[in-house]
């Protein structure tokens, strides 16, 4: 009989081995191991993340990761189960192993106090629409950030973010959050999990393919603003942003630095899951498309319950929370 376990030892080798090839994201065979174990090794990862594995004897049949959160669903706290690297065995694929494992998954969950799965989907909403998830459908928004016509960059105080702001972040994501529907409560690690999974993937890759871009603008001594931007050359992926002024302007002034510091390179392709009511005076949607990857839900207690559907307006979810 299948038995669920820990993905450690042999049996993690077996599963980063069986699905490198899928989702190494240009990291060599060794990085792409270290990549998840530095994960683990965070404050934050340590307590809400795993990876585990189905298996018979010393065989693996299907392996997932699994994320804990906090979160907020209608103004009451939840526990959210984030699954994610859903992956079966070719041998084992077409004898419903996948459902097994998610099943299983989702009684261990709920039965530890999870009130909410939640996973995205990369291969469209049937497969788990058959398991009980529902798609919110979201969207990812092209920007365009205005320049004024003289030369140089908005009297702005910006510099690179560090471990001090983390706080200050994490009370800005807090006081934002207040007007959604649901999003996750990201504290202090969680900001700096975020942040250093993206730094991970930038410093573990080949030189030169990623760079993350973290800045804060200050008031007085501490930070008034941020943005964290995922960068593959000249395409940027604003990963999360905050503001104490509701406007976001100091996050427009941040973007207006970032690029006049290189006034002779072409002007960079933003995009963004943009929060609904989250939009900078110097930042103009300039389209939108539905995203890759579909966020799809599914209560596990009254709790978890929405009062009503779920929808990309009720959502604080940037792209760096997706998992």
């Amino acid at each position: 009989m299948a038995q669920l376990v820990p993905a450690e030892g042999a049996i993690l080798a077996s599963v980063l081995e069986a699905t490198y090839e899928i989702w190494h994201q240009g990291l060599s065979h060794p990085a792409y191991g270290r990549l998840y174990a530095a994960q683990l090794a965070t404050p934050w990862g340590r307590g809400h993340l795993r990876r585990v594995a189905l298996v018979e004897g010393a065989e693996v049949l299907a392996s997932a990761k699994v994320w804990t959160f906090d979160a907020t669903l209608d103004g009451t706290p939840i526990r959210v189960a984030g699954l994610g690297a859903v992956f079966t065995q070719p041998a084992h694929r077409r004898r419903g192993v996948a459902r097994d494992l998610i099943e299983r998954l989702l009684e261990g969950a709920a039965a530890d106090g999870a009130d909410l799965a939640l996973l995205f989907s990369e291969i469209g909403p049937e497969y788990y629409a058959r398991l009980g998830f529902e798609p919110i459908a979201t969207t990812v928004k092209g920007l365009c950030v205005f320049q004024p016509d003289r030369y140089g960059a908005p009297a702005t105080m910006v510099r690179g973010g560090d471990d001090r702001d983390l706080a200050d972040i994490a009370g800005m994501e807090q006081t934002r959050a207040a007007g959604y529907r649901f999003h996750l409560n990201r504290d202090r690690d969680l900001v700096y999990f975020s942040i250093a999974r993206q730094r991970l993937l930038a410093g573990l890759g080949p030189p030169g393919t990623r760079e993350l871009h973290f800045f804060i603008a200050e008031e007085g001594a501490s930070a008034a603003a941020y943005v964290v931007i995922a960068a593959r050359g000249r395409e940027w992926m604003l990963d999360s942003a905050g503001d104490r002024d509701p406007s976001g302007a100091r996050v427009g002034a941040i973007l207006q630095v970032l690029i006049a510091r290189d006034p002779a390179e072409a002007r960079p392709a933003i995009s963004a899951w943009l929060p609904t009511g989250f939009l900078p005076p110097q930042v103009t949607v300039v389209g939108e498309q539905p995203s890759a990857e579909l966020m799809m839900v599914r209560p596990l207690t009254a709790a978890g319950e929405p009062a009503r559907g779920l929808c990309q307006d009720d959502l604080l979810f940037w792209r760096g929370d997706m998992f």
